[in-house]
């Protein structure tokens, strides 16, 4: 596993070019980084999908809407004011899936993706070395043996035996709980019912229905840059 986890490093990921999440066939949803973006004001009132299944989030309630930096196109959300975006659409993941995100978690026990139409659905930042998924009721945490949760980048995956496995930072680590069940995503922020809000940043998020080494690799090169 070590061998494994030092092969995976940035330097050997960042020799892969030209790659973007839209080349993928198993893509679901790609919130892209300042690509999508509907401000109203300097608040973000939809963050439009990027992939061709046009899951948009939105937020027409402004006081939920997260702030905007066009320079860098990080989504600023704010706990206290149950910042979210949502989609009338259903993302379901019931076999293998691959889900990443860049993030600055300011506050923990954020909800990153989850449902808040359906409860016990949700991927949360619990503290600087753990993180929770619940699909179906059914919880797991994931704790890190290497880095610490904060400015970070975390490539999620389920394989076809319902093994997790998580890389932070473009490192593998060793916590691999299995976790069944279809994984419901009809919110960025926030979970059912408007509780355990994210507090932090937010630069892109991808959400593929397929789970492959080289998908990861390039994943990790990606969000690297970012």
């Amino acid at each position: 596993m070590l061998a494994l986890k030092q092969a995976l490093s940035l330097v050997s990921a960042k020799i892969i070019g030209g790659w973007k999440p839209s080349d993928e066939g198993g893509l679901v949803a790609w919130y892209q980084n300042k690509v999508g973006i509907v401000l109203n004001g300097s608040r973000v009132a939809e963050w439009n999908d990027s992939g061709v299944n046009a899951i948009d989030m939105v937020q027409a309630t402004s006081s939920e809407q997260p702030d905007y930096d066009s320079g860098t196109g990080v989504l600023t959300f704010d706990s206290s004011n149950v910042s979210n975006l949502q989609t009338q659409s259903q993302i379901s993941l019931g076999g293998q899936f691959t889900i990443a995100f860049k993030m600055r978690v300011t506050t923990f026990n954020s909800t990153i993706i989850g449902d808040n139409t359906t409860s016990n659905e949700y991927i949360k930042i619990t503290s600087s070395t753990n993180l929770r998924m619940k699909i179906d009721g059914v919880q797991v945490n994931i704790a890190c043996d290497s880095g610490v949760f904060g400015d970070s980048y975390v490539v999620l995956t389920r394989d076809s035996s319902n093994v997790l496995n998580m890389f932070l930072d473009g490192v593998l680590q060793q916590d691999n709980p299995t976790l069944f069940g279809t994984a419901d995503i009809d919110a960025i922020g926030v979970r059912a019912t408007n509780i355990n809000s994210f507090d932090g940043d937010l630069l892109e998020i991808q959400i593929y229905d397929t789970a492959r080494q080289e998908l990861t690799d390039n994943i990790n090169a990606r969000l690297s840059n970012l």
